[in-house]
């Protein structure tokens, strides 16, 4: 069964996209694509071997057809025409924007990504906005006690105008319990750095800077 962070993702993925699935790990969400008929081909690519070979044997199992593994870095060795949506979760945001800035064929407006930092959306974020990329979705999830967010883009090449908090929560609003503990989450790990920051006196700036920052995402919480 797919987690709901996994559920998340498969319901922004267009149906009959042709998918690329980076970083497939065990290829659980290639396997529910192509077992519920909702795409017309998935490339399952990943950088090692061990997550390929597992994911060769849930494939056999599920006797599902469709999807073919890569052994590939990122995008490296993986064609233009061969997708349309493309699928980076469950790895960290700063090695996500690092496999974005590696792959040119992905600043195209007809290419969806959709993205689900582990850790630090805000550095993936401001990747996005700084480099032509348009947001579409911005989905805030718990799941199995943990908090993300589900991102999805298209290139643009316009420039996003984007200040600190956005990078922190996106377009994610105050209007769900998700994204309330969305926006409190990025807004307790800010104070807690400004606080260990704030008995520092050649700190002072930096404080300043992360309390203030912290205080403007509690005003998007509160609507303010």
């Amino acid at each position: 069964m797919l987690s709901l962070r996994l559920k998340t993702i498969a319901t922004l993925v267009p149906l009959g996209a042709r998918v690329c699935d980076i970083g497939t790990d065990h290829a659980i969400l290639p396997i529910f694509l192509s077992e519920n008929s909702l795409v017309k081909s998935v490339i399952a690519a990943d950088v090692r071997e061990k997550p390929l070979e597992k994911a060769r044997k849930n494939i056999e199992k599920s006797n599902t057809s469709g999807i073919e593994l890569r052994l590939c870095d990122g995008f490296d060795g993986i064609k233009s025409d061969e997708f349309d949506t493309a699928v980076i979760a469950g790895i960290g945001g700063e090695v996500i924007s690092g496999i974005i800035s590696r792959a040119d064929m992905l600043k195209d407006n007809n290419k969806l990504l959709i993205l689900q930092p582990t850790t630090s959306p805000e550095i993936l974020r401001e990747y996005l906005c700084n480099n032509g990329f348009s947001f579409e979705k911005d989905i805030p999830i718990t799941d199995n006690g943990k908090i993300y967010s589900v991102i999805s883009v298209r290139y643009t090449g316009k420039t996003e105008n984007c200040d600190n908090a956005f990078y922190y929560v996106g377009i994610i609003k105050p209007d769900s319990d998700d994204g309330l503990a969305y926006i409190d989450k990025q807004y307790f790990r800010l104070k807690k750095c400004a606080e260990a920051l704030k008995p520092i006196p050649e700190k002072l700036e930096e404080y300043l800077f992360y309390n203030s920052l912290a205080e403007k995402i509690r005003s998007i919480r509160d609507g303010i």
